[in-house]
């Protein structure tokens, strides 16, 4: 009995503490940080650039000495035979004595040493091996600025469907103590039916409005969990609340940042294209250049009619040979030319994207920016008109259990008082999402 408690204490404590690991509080910068790391996009994205930093070192080792070694054993099953003059051995005029050269077996032991001396080729493969490094490197900048900018989007509407949860059950709470004490009223013959029946209706609405968004909730949780690199259905606890993020987010000099097209994410990622497609160029150019390698060799051959290569007797007859080998490319039929032309082509049409990559980034910051001011404005506005609703609602409600406002009067006010409620709540996601636009756009991380 002691032990099957044991045993049972001991699994109730790895699944406590197998809950415990699964469990995450962050806020949003330790979310952002997070997800930088975890992110499975951003972990691709820095596996690419090993990627390429391996493929910048595989292109350089082609143009380093290359070594390799051959063993070649042969066996003749059935020996090649060869017809020579009879009357070289003393015999007829017009005669061919069949002879069998060499030995039945032999074995070939070398080793060959290849170097590039000139290839114009090679020097344009170590310059593109470089602007693809470059490349990845941009391209991991800009995955983390979206994984950044998805971190922010899914953060905040978590918070605002908790802010929404929270406000509706208010809204339910108070619904539910009015419609208790009016039908109170109507039982006392001193309120009519209809007015029960508003708030019934009233109250209905708002339930189900905080049904669905309880739903959203944990979607949004789902989401954020996916954004950052974590289980489908690890729990979360966010400590950050939406109107403090809102206020921290609210950063006037971001409206003045500096406009520096070239420091732009997608400006140096147009840039590498444009590089690339000039470095496409010039190999095609360079094609028509010679080639030049050199070689050196080495080895050892034995012969024999019996298998005695591995006897420390047998004699073994060395060999080496140096070379140089220049390849002169003449005429190709304008096959060249036709290449050159297309590789021109293309980066007159990189030139023009990279122009049109400019043009398109200044009306994405001033897009930005317009909508971040607005976002702010909106935000000063919803929290008015929410202060304005808040007050009108307690007006028509203290009215109406006091017999001088209708029932539908309130219902109007409620409606007004719940729309500027969430429209409030909407207003202080969009500054917090339209900053990180913004920054986005400006290729800022912090």
């Amino acid at each position: 009995m002691k032990n099957k408690l044991l045993i049972i204490t001991g699994l109730l404590f790895s699944v406590l503490g197998s809950s415990q690991e699964d469990s995450y509080s962050f806020s949003l910068k330790e979310a952002i940080d997070y997800a930088l790391v975890n992110n499975r996009t951003a972990k691709n994205a820095a596996r690419d650039i090993e990627f390429a930093k391996e493929l910048k070192w595989e292109t350089t080792a082609t143009g380093l000495p290359q070594i390799s070694a051959k063993i070649d054993y042969n066996n003749w099953l059935k020996q090649q035979v060869s017809l020579i003059p009879a009357e070289f051995f003393g015999g007829n005029p017009g005669e061919f004595a069949e002879i069998e050269f060499g030995t039945k077996q032999s074995m070939n032991a070398f080793i060959v040493i290849n170097q590039k001396i000139f290839d114009g080729s090679y020097i344009v493969g170590l310059q593109s091996a470089k602007v693809f490094l470059d490349i990845s490197e941009n391209a991991k900048v800009k995955t983390d600025l979206e994984v950044r900018k998805a971190v922010i989007n899914a953060y905040g509407n978590v918070l605002l469907a908790e802010e929404s949860i929270s406000i509706l059950e208010r809204n339910v709470a108070v619904l539910e103590k009015n419609l208790f004490e009016i039908s109170k009223i109507f039982e006392n013959g001193l309120e009519e039916q209809e007015s029960v029946e508003q708030l019934q209706i009233t109250l209905s609405g708002v339930q189900s409005n905080l049904r669905n968004i309880s739903r959203l909730k944990t979607l949004a949780y789902q989401m954020f969990n996916i954004t950052i690199g974590i289980d489908l259905n690890s729990k979360t606890i966010l400590i950050d609340n939406l109107e403090s993020l809102t206020l921290n987010n609210i950063v006037l000099n971001l409206l003045e940042a500096d406009e520096n097209i070239e420091n732009t994410i997608d400006f140096r990622i147009a840039s590498n294209d444009k590089v690339s497609k000039e470095l496409l160029l010039k190999l095609e150019k360079w094609k028509a250049l010679p080639t030049l390698t050199a070689f050196l060799n080495g080895g050892y051959t034995g012969y024999s009619d019996q298998f005695t290569f591995t006897n420390s007797n047998e004699r073994w007859f060395g060999s080496s040979l140096f070379g140089v080998s220049m390849n002169i490319p003449i005429f190709s039929s304008l096959e060249r030319s036709s290449a050159t032309q297309r590789a021109r082509i293309n980066l007159e049409k990189a030139e023009e994207d990279l122009t049109e990559a400019e043009q398109n980034i200044k009306l994405q910051i001033a897009s930005a920016k317009s909508n971040y001011r607005f976002a702010i404005e909106d935000y000063e506005n919803k929290k008015e008109n929410l202060t304005l609703a808040e007050r009108i609602e307690k007006k028509n409600q203290i009215k109406f259990f006091e017999g001088i406002a209708s029932s539908f009067d309130l219902h109007q006010a409620q409606t007004q008082l719940y729309a500027s409620q969430q429209d409030y709540l909407q207003a202080m996601l969009n500054v917090i999402t339209k900053k990180a636009d913004l920054e986005t756009v400006l290729n800022i991380i912090n």
